[in-house]
């Protein structure tokens, strides 16, 4: 019974690893595309920051309204402990930066699956004890 115990406390863990992995590279990835469609990077270095920051909607860009016109901004209290902030324009950068992007991640996985394909598997035989 402690060993069943153990193990599934084992496999909990592993899983919760792999998607907090998981969940940091598509931060990493998104904050990357930020910061080339031109949205500022503002750190919080301090502790009122850090306290805005961790307040704010985590990971999701958000419009908001500041003196007329609509900023939006995406907010990283995980990784960076940073907000990335820009304005329409930026936001029309990075919304084509990011189509752009799973554009050329779906060709990349066609051209995978397409190469795999082209192996024929079959060809070559058994490929071990558990065929």
């Amino acid at each position: 019974m402690r060993f069943l115990i153990m193990m599934t406390a084992v496999a909990v863990t592993v899983t919760s690893l792999g998607c907090a992995a998981i969940h940091k590279s598509e931060a990493i990835k998104t904050e990357r595309v930020l910061a080339a469609a031109g949205f500022q990077v503002k750190l919080a270095d301090t502790p009122e920051k850090l306290a805005k920051v961790t307040a704010m909607t985590q990971r999701k860009i958000v419009p908001h309204d500041k003196d007329g016109e609509t900023y939006f901004v995406y907010a990283d209290a995980l990784e960076c402990v940073c907000v990335y902030a820009g304005n329409a324009k930026a936001h029309q950068r990075y919304q084509r930066l990011a189509l752009q992007q799973r554009i050329a991640n779906q060709a990349q996985q066609t051209a995978e699956m397409n190469q795999d394909a082209a192996m024929e598997w079959n060809q070559w035989g058994a490929w071990g004890p558990w065929y």
